[in-house]
């Protein structure tokens, strides 16, 4: 076969050459890629093919790798430059690459040697990281239909087409819902309240549309400052309903008709229930359960309701508080949805007498950069460095991570600004994994860590918010659980293989140390002073850490619940999406949006990312991460460089070779326990 010439989506993996890529490369590369990987498998699967690691397994893996990396390649440039032209590139082949895999996952030839290399006397004799492979392949080779009737593999197949297509559909649609969506304010005394960053972007965005006044968004380094300082009630009003109904049938938000995810909400559902059971499961969350820790929807049902009701007193005095504050300070007697991020912010300033965007002027990107650097350098023995590759957008930064002798670890991109062209959230995937050549040579792996903040503006630098600077150290977490690994298998290397419910572990067990002043001091400095941040500032902080963590945890809580129960017994055809919505929400939830509310509208996680019955994952992993970082609190020192390698041995460099609860426990040396959870977010004793 001869391949397209000088075409950069073929060569061999490695560093990604985003200079050199074209949305027209994408169609022939692919192509050739997956007739490629249809030769390999024909040969794969000849009964002269022996059904061990090194003629059948090995290859299989290496050979499948070139189409996954292109892939890859093509959805992250979909994720961060989601211009029409690459929207179209990307949407062009994912039919055909949905089909590919689907029937990839339907190969009984393949899932034969696989059955067989599981059934043989040298299988003993493999890794234990080549045995949890080879197991792995087995269970999804199950739940991708392999054992279905001929009858049925194409209507299975077709399933797992269509849902590719309305998953990618739903985010963009959503993306071009908040692109859509612009408020020009002219008046300046409509923005009292506003901090003086934000009606600096939102004039700078204006003007570079050449209107005068301020531009403000439903991006949210636009939104949310609106929300929580703007005094204009109407103002807030305005904005929260064009965000609360993105991508629905209301087009008062500048979506248009084409754009409304409901009917796409109800054919995901739809499908997944007929592809659950096709495989032969009641229900859509059986399936997704399947290489997941928990056991079983009422399991996860169990845990979600007992957190609740641990959760929801303390829930219900956050509200009571904030209302009565409302009432009397504000002149707010009803407390409308657009006030409460208002009169939170309010009432955090009155109790603890500081305010977030004080903290803000603080965490300057270069300094919260290299303290996020020194926390991972500390922990675990390694040095981060600046290094150079091509990127796709000027402003995305490059590392490299090397051990304590100089040797190339693993490598990095950061893509911190929020674009037009960039899908909203935070987020880390991988862009190589590592694994070991024939040769014996390692190939390290390389990440990509995307997050939507406000870039710099003028000749100062950007300035993050606390929760922000979370969520930075959250994607790192996720990033150095891949980065770091020592699994060479490229199944089990970095995330890969690790049960989802247990992926969230390394990422918020890192939040933690944006809580310990031996950290925070290092990595603020100043917008205009250059000065740390002051230890008393810091000390409200910490007083605040559970300011309303009650509400944030039913919140949570609502989310996840209603996620696991439309995977279980919710027919789409016969009920209604926002009547269960309702329902969980009574049950669990302190607030209460307006009717015309549309949150599932813009709940990506789950329609367009890969969570559905997952999302109580977040939850779940937490209670992992929290007595994870009680380990830590322990030693009396939040960066004990011992406890860190041992938590780099047993639970990151581990990655999926085994299972994330015997990483746990070895770590640990027991089960998991949820009360130093519970204890961090104040709902027991200290």
């Amino acid at each position: 076969m001869t391949p397209p010439q000088k075409n950069p989506l073929l060569q061999t993996p490695g560093l990604p050459p985003f200079g050199d890529i074209a949305p027209e490369h994408v169609q022939p590369a692919l192509h050739h890629l997956l007739a490629e990987a249809r030769a390999l498998l024909a040969s794969l699967t000849l009964p002269k093919t022996p059904a061990t690691w090194a003629d059948f397994a090995a290859p299989m893996s290496a050979g499948l790798e070139r189409l996954s990396w292109a892939w890859g390649i093509v959805g992250h440039l979909h994720s961060v430059c989601d211009t029409p032209v690459w929207r179209d590139a990307y949407n062009a082949l994912l039919p055909e690459v949905s089909r590919f895999y689907s029937e990839l996952g339907q190969n009984l030839a393949l899932f034969e040697k696989y059955k067989a290399l599981a059934a043989s006397a040298g299988f003993a004799a493999l890794s234990p990281a080549q045995r949890r492979v080879v197991d792995n392949e087995i269970r999804d080779f199950r739940l991708s239909g392999a054992e279905l009737p001929e009858a049925d593999k194409p209507r299975f197949q077709a399933i797992q087409e269509e849902l590719s297509q309305l998953a990618a559909k739903f985010s963009e649609n959503l993306l071009d819902a908040t692109n859509a969506f612009a408020e020009i304010v002219t008046d300046e005394t409509d923005l009292e309240g506003l901090p003086a960053d934000a009606r600096e972007a939102a004039r700078a965005a204006a003007a570079a549309e050449g209107k005068t006044g301020w531009k403000f968004t439903l991006h949210m380094p636009s939104y949310l400052p609106v929300m929580q300082y703007a005094q204009n009630r109407a103002l807030r009003a305005r904005l929260y309903r064009a965000y609360a109904t993105r991508a629905s049938e209301f087009a008062d938000s500048g979506s248009l008709p084409e754009w409304d995810n409901t009917p796409l909400i109800t054919r995901l559902l739809s499908l997944q229930r007929e592809e659950a059971r096709l495989l032969g499961y009641p229900h859509y969350a059986a399936v997704s359960l399947v290489p997941k820790m928990a056991e079983s929807p009422a399991e996860v049902l169990e845990f979600l309701r007992d957190m609740a009701a641990k959760a929801k007193p303390f829930a219900e005095q956050d509200i009571q508080a904030l209302r009565d504050f409302a009432a009397r300070e504000l002149n707010l007697p009803e407390l409308a949805p657009w006030d409460v991020a208002y009169a939170s912010e309010k009432l955090l300033q009155a109790r603890y007498a500081f305010s977030e965007q004080e903290v803000k002027q603080y965490f300057t990107e270069p300094k919260v950069i290299g303290g996020l650097f020194h926390v991972v350098e500390t922990l675990f023995g390694v040095r981060i460095l600046p290094d150079t590759a091509p990127v796709w957008q000027e402003e995305v930064r490059f590392y490299r991570i090397e051990n304590q002798a100089g040797a190339l670890i693993g490598q990095f991109y950061l893509d911190l600004y929020a674009r037009e062209t960039k899908r909203g959230g935070a987020w880390m995937d991988s862009a190589l994994s590592r694994k070991r050549h024939s040769t014996g040579e390692i190939q390290t792996p390389i990440a990509y860590l995307n997050c939507n903040f406000s870039r710099p503006l003028g000749d100062k630098p950007a300035t993050f918010t606390h929760d922000e600077v979370m969520t930075l150290f959250h994607e790192a977490g996720h990033g150095f659980h891949h980065l770091l690994t020592e699994a060479e298998e490229l199944g089990v290397s970095g995330i890969s293989g690790v049960e989802w419910d247990a992926v969230e572990l390394p990422s918020q067990f890192l939040e933690n140390f944006c809580w310990e002043w031996d950290v925070v001091r290092h990595m603020t400095a100043h917008v205009d002073s250059g000065e740390a941040l002051p230890h008393s500032l810091f000390e409200k902080m910490r007083a605040a850490r559970n300011f309303q963590s009650g509400m944030m945890t039913v919140r949570q809580i609502e989310f996840a619940l209603f996620d696991m129960l439309l995977h279980v017994d919710f027919d789409p055809d016969q009920d209604s999406i926002l009547a269960l919505l309702a329902e969980v929400r009574q049950e669990v939830a302190v607030l209460f949006p307006p009717e015309w509310h549309r949150f599932p509208n813009s709940f990506s996680h789950i329609f367009g990312g890969g969570y559905a019955a997952g999302y109580y994952s977040y939850k779940w992993a937490e209670v992992l991460s929290a007595d994870a970082y009680a380990a830590f609190e322990e030693t009396g020192n939040p960066l004990d460089p011992a406890t860190g390698r041992r938590f780099l041995a047993e639970i990151l460099a581990v990655g999926g070779a085994r299972p994330a609860l015997e990483s746990f426990q070895a770590f640990r040396g027991r089960a998991p326990k949820p009360d130093a959870l519970l204890r961090h977010s104040g709902m027991i004793s200290q």
